[in-house]
């Protein structure tokens, strides 16, 4: 199951932010930043990640709603089930 190009789009953007998010962090340790200072922004990391992920199986979730009938629509939503739980 592809990722729908929309949301591709979207998740691209996404993963760009958090990987600057991740470069900040790595600045933030190397400047002896406090310590809570640099979990919140891992924290902030996390969720951005996570929201990718999110987008990237809310989008299989559709294409399985409108995907073909019977057995292939049911093994789409179980693997997109079980991607859905790696993530929670």
């Amino acid at each position: 199951m592809q990722v729908d190009e929309n949301a591709v789009d979207d998740v691209i953007k996404r993963l760009r932010r958090a990987e600057g998010q991740i470069r900040g962090v790595i600045g933030m340790l190397e400047d002896g930043r406090d310590c809570a200072e640099v979990v919140t922004q891992l924290a902030a990391v996390s969720r951005a990640l996570d929201r990718a992920g999110f987008k990237i199986i809310a989008s299989g979730l559709q294409q399985c709603v409108t995907a073909a009938p019977g057995e292939e629509r049911k093994a789409n939503l179980d693997q997109m089930e079980k991607l859905f739980l790696s993530l929670a």
